[in-house]
C-alpha cells in the first residue's frame, strides 16, 4: 500500500516525544469533577436492536459527559463504528453530516487517550488526535463536540482556523499541551511552516468530509499534511466522506491501512422526523412565497439554502429590507460576523439564516424547525445534508423546496439518492396572496 507519510522513525513509538528545545509539561492526571458521579446515576434499559454507550465500557469520566450531554443510545454509525475503532482500527465510513460520526470518532480517541496516557515528558504544539474539516464552521463544531465530551477529563481541545486572530490562536496552543487539535487545512499548514505545530506524534488522524475538501480543491494541502504525520500503519486513520468517487477511493488507499467499511445508506437519514414538501413555480415567484412560508407556518427557525454566493446576499437583503430578523452565511462573510451570527441564531435574536452549502455544513443547532431549499442542489448529497439541518434532537421538522423551471431537473437525481419519489404540488392556499 502507498503512504503518504515517510518512514523516517516507523519503530519509534508513537507517543515518544523526539524532542526540539521546547518547553513543556507533564499532564497526565484526569479531572476530579467525576468523584462524586457514579455510573449507577446514569440508568439506560437495553433496548432490541440498540446499542446503549453503556455496553462499550468507556471510562466513568466520558460516560459522565455522555450522560450529561442525554445521549442514552448509539445512532447507527456509532454503533457500527465504535467497536472497531475502539479497537484501534483504521475507519472508513460514507456518512453524512447529522449521522452521529462526529461523536463516533470523538469518543475513540478520547477512550484511547485516557487508557495510554503518556508518562514521559511533552511538548507544546504536538498533538496527539488530529481533525481535518473543510470548513471553518464545521471545524468550531467538531471542537465544540469535543469539549464537550473532555468535559470531566484531563484533555486539551484546541482549534485552528482562518479569519480569526492567528495571534491568539498561537498564545492558546503555546499555553497548553494540546490533546486534541481541529483544523481547516489552510490554516494547519501556516501553523506547521511556522514551526508551531508538530505533527509527527499523531496517533489518531481524522479527515472528515473527504468528498467536500476535494470540491473545494484543499487535498494538496491535505497531502502535505498527511505527510507531517506518522505512516499510515503507525497511526489510526478515521475516514468520513458522503460519497465515494473514484479520486476519494484513491485517497482512502493511500491514507488508510486495512481499514474497515462501514456505510450508512441516505435513505436512513433522510429521517421520517422530516416531513419533506415540494412545491412547483415559477422563478419569480419565489421570493413572494418564502415571505409567506415565514409568515404563514409555525416557524421557530428556519434556514434558506441557495446554490451561489451572490443568491444568497440577494436573498439577505431583501429579507433585511422587509424588517425580517435575518442573518447570512456565506464564504465571503468574515469569520467573527459568521460565529456572531451563528450564535444570534442558536440564542432565537434571529429567526431566519440564509446559507450556502458550504457555510451550512457546520450549522449543528437543535431547534430549526424548518429548510428551504430555494434553488435545488446541484449534488444530491447537498439536499440530505440541507433536510438533516431540521428534525434533530427527538423533534419533527419540515422540508420545503421550490422546483422551478430553471432546477426541477435537478428532483429526479435526488429521488434516485433517497430511493423514493418526493411528491410535487402547487403551494397550499395560505401560501397564496
Amino acid at each position: 500500500m502507498t503512504s503518504e507519510s515517510p518512514k523516517d522513525d516507523a519503530s519509534a513509538p508513537k507517543n515518544k516525544s523526539r524532542g526540539r528545545g521546547r518547553s513543556g509539561r507533564n499532564r497526565n492526571n484526569q479531572k476530579s469533577s467525576t468523584e462524586s458521579w457514579d455510573i449507577s446515576q446514569f440508568q439506560v434499559e437495553p433496548a432490541p436492536g440498540k446499542v446503549r454507550f453503556h455496553d462499550l465500557d468507556l471510562p466513568d469520566s466520558l460516560m459522565h459527559a455522555i450522560s450529561d450531554l442525554g445521549f442514552e443510545y448509539c445512532s447507527p454509525i456509532q454503533a457500527q463504528a465504535l467497536p472497531h475503532s475502539l479497537s484501534g482500527h483504521d475507519l472508513v465510513g460514507k456518512a453524512q453530516t447529522g449521522t452521529g460520526k462526529t461523536a463516533a470518532f470523538l469518543i475513540a480517541m478520547i477512550d484511547d487517550f485516557l487508557r495510554n496516557p503518556i508518562e514521559e515528558k511533552r511538548y507544546v504544539g504536538e498533538p496527539r488526535a488530529l481533525i481535518i474539516a473543510p470548513t471553518r464552521e464545521l471545524v468550531m463544531q467538531i471542537a465544540e463536540d469535543a469539549k464537550l465530551l473532555t468535559k470531566y477529563c484531563d484533555l486539551n481541545v484546541q482549534v485552528l482556523v482562518g479569519g480569526m486572530d492567528q495571534h491568539k490562536q498561537r498564545q492558546k496552543l503555546e499555553g497548553d499541551l494540546v490533546d486534541i487539535l481541529v483544523a481547516t487545512p489552510g490554516r494547519l499548514i501556516d501553523f506547521c511552516g511556522s514551526n508551531d505545530v508538530h505533527l509527527d506524534q499523531i496517533e489518531v488522524l481524522v479527515i472528515d468530509e473527504a468528498d467536500r475538501m476535494l470540491d473545494m480543491g484543499f487535498i494538496p494541502q491535505v497531502r502535505r499534511i498527511v505527510r507531517m504525520t506518522p505512516n499510515n500503519d503507525n497511526r489510526q486513520t478515521l475516514f468520513f466522506s458522503a460519497t465515494f468517487t473514484p479520486d476519494v477511493e484513491r485517497l482512502v488507499e493511500r491514507w488508510t491501512h486495512e481499514p474497515i467499511r462501514i456505510e450508512i445508506e441516505p435513505d436512513n437519514m433522510a429521517a421520517d422526523s422530516v416531513e419533506q414538501r415540494v412545491y412547483i413555480l415559477s422563478s419569480n415567484e419565489k421570493f413572494a412565497l418564502l415571505k409567506r412560508v415565514i409568515a404563514n407556518e409555525n416557524a421557530e427557525s428556519l434556514i434558506v439554502f441557495a446554490n451561489r454566493r451572490d443568491e444568497v446576499k440577494r436573498l439577505y437583503e431583501k429579507l433585511k429590507r422587509d424588517g425580517i430578523a435575518v442573518g447570512i452565511l456565506s464564504g465571503e462573510v468574515p469569520q467573527q460576523k459568521r460565529v456572531a451570527t451563528l450564535d444570534q441564531f442558536k440564542s432565537g435574536r434571529i429567526k431566519v439564516l440564509v446559507a450556502t452549502d458550504v457555510a451550512g455544513r457546520g450549522i449543528h443547532v437543535d431547534n430549526i424547525s424548518h429548510v428551504v431549499n430555494y434553488t435545488l442542489p446541484e449534488e444530491p448529497e447537498d439536499y440530505v445534508h440541507r433536510i438533516g439541518r431540521t428534525g434533530r434532537a427527538g423533534k419533527t421538522g419540515v422540508s420545503i423546496s421550490f422546483a422551478c423551471e430553471d432546477d426541477s431537473f435537478r428532483l429526479e437525481p435526488i429521488e434516485k439518492l433517497l430511493g423514493r419519489k418526493l411528491e410535487c404540488k402547487v403551494p397550499p392556499a395560505e401560501h397564496s396572496e
